[in-house]
């Protein structure tokens, strides 16, 4: 008998956080899971860690990798190679959750056999313990056509890190592997693959905390500036793919602008020239640039 759902969590060096993970995990209300535990050859302590887990009925796998892989993409998906059930939750190795969260977000999931994926929100948590920020959604479930959910909610994504969400494994293979090339943004596309192939349920209530520190793979993403560069690849195939209209469009562009000006001067001069060039050319002709180009802001980026 096969479970419900395969919980996969891909772990790299995130020791002092694995066992309020796992152990969130195995404190599930929902009870019908497999538990699959994955170490990216770490130098810290998480391998004695995990070991602790060794000989629990829930977990399944318990696999240190031979060399570091290079890539949390490359664990995902040894991990859903791995995995047994219906469904699948990638629940990363520094977040923590809710005891509701499989029962809360599977009942959405199952409702509609249309349903392909599900999400709740999140608590953004700082290294301190300290509740930074929330995500929301303005009511307090629904599903939506994924068409209809990619343009309205993934520009940028409402999906903030793969903890969040519960996902069908039989769609797996329909999803295109682009996701993998990317250090950053390869989840974001996921989620579009996924959604693409139906509806999306969306959980308004916050189940899921998901931890920022020095040492996540976003901080340092952050820090360089390559977000900006993935971002506006993303989003400029998505235009070109139908998924966003003129106006989403251009909304994302701006934000992007507003987010990249009080930043430029400390970010990697390596990917500076490639995150001009991205904002020099928009993919929608509609999208404001002589406006933008005649700004304060615009003759500063080119040191004019």
């Amino acid at each position: 008998m096969f479970p419900e759902v395969s919980v996969i969590v891909p772990n790299y060096n995130h020791a002092p956080y694995l066992a309020q993970r796992v152990d969130s995990i195995l404190a599930q209300t929902f009870r019908d899971f497999e538990l699959i535990l994955l170490d990216d050859r770490s130098s810290d302590d998480s391998w004695t860690v995990l070991e602790r887990y060794r000989g629990h009925p829930q977990v399944a796998h318990l696999i240190r990798n031979d060399a570091n892989s290079g890539s949390p993409f490359k664990q995902w998906e040894k991990g859903i190679g791995l995995a047994r059930g219906r469904y699948v939750w990638i629940a990363e190795s520094d977040d923590w959750c809710e005891p509701t969260f499989l029962e809360t977000v599977l009942a959405g999931l199952r409702a509609d056999p249309d349903c392909v994926l599900a999400y709740c929100q999140a608590y953004f948590v700082g290294p301190d313990g300290m509740l930074n920020w929330q995500s929301r959604h303005d009511r307090l479930a629904e599903t939506l056509d994924g068409r209809d959910f990619i343009r309205r909610h993934m520009a940028p994504t409402s999906i903030y890190n793969a903890s969040m969400a519960v996902w069908r494994k039989d769609k797996y293979g329909q999803v295109p592997k682009d996701y993998t090339q990317y250090r950053f943004c390869g989840d974001w596309l996921f989620w579009i693959g996924l959604a693409r192939l139906g509806k999306v349920h969306i959980s308004g209530k916050l189940l899921d905390y998901y931890r920022q520190h020095p040492h996540n793979v976003s901080t340092g993403v952050y820090r360089s500036g390559l977000n900006f560069v993935e971002e506006m690849k993303v989003a400029d195939w998505m235009y070109a793919e139908g998924l966003l209209g003129d106006r989403e469009y251009s909304a994302f562009f701006k934000k992007k602008y507003r987010e990249y000006r009080p930043l430029r001067a400390q970010l990697d001069p390596a990917l500076r020239e490639q995150i001009r060039d991205l904002f020099a050319h928009p993919a929608s002709p509609k999208t404001p640039l002589a406006k933008i180009r005649a700004s304060a802001w615009w003759a500063g980026l080119h040191g004019r």
